[in-house]
């Protein structure tokens, strides 16, 4: 089975340098530097402020691409954050 599939070419369909490759890279880097924030604990507010960034980031490649799955899981996670960054608001004041 292996010898038949060696002969495969597998060519990439992400489209490079253009608009949603840069904006996919950027709004990874946004996602994992939440991620960083949240391990670091502390400030709230900036770790769901960068982390909506990043999955409303990812969420217009999701359109753009007419991917579904992208779509409905960021979509869900700007709601979660948004939510969170609403009830931090409200709860401390600001």
């Amino acid at each position: 089975m292996k010898e038949k599939l060696s002969g495969r070419v597998f060519k990439k369909i992400t489209p490079r340098y253009e608009l949603t490759w840069y904006l996919k890279w950027i709004s990874s880097i946004f996602i994992l530097c939440g991620m960083a924030l949240i391990s670091a604990g502390g400030y709230p507010l900036l770790q769901l402020s960068v982390s909506l960034i990043g999955v409303i980031g990812w969420g217009v490649v999701g359109m753009i691409w007419h991917d579904r799955a992208l779509i409905f899981i960021n979509s869900i996670a700007v709601f979660i954050y948004t939510t969170g960054i609403l009830k931090f608001l409200i709860t401390s004041g600001v």
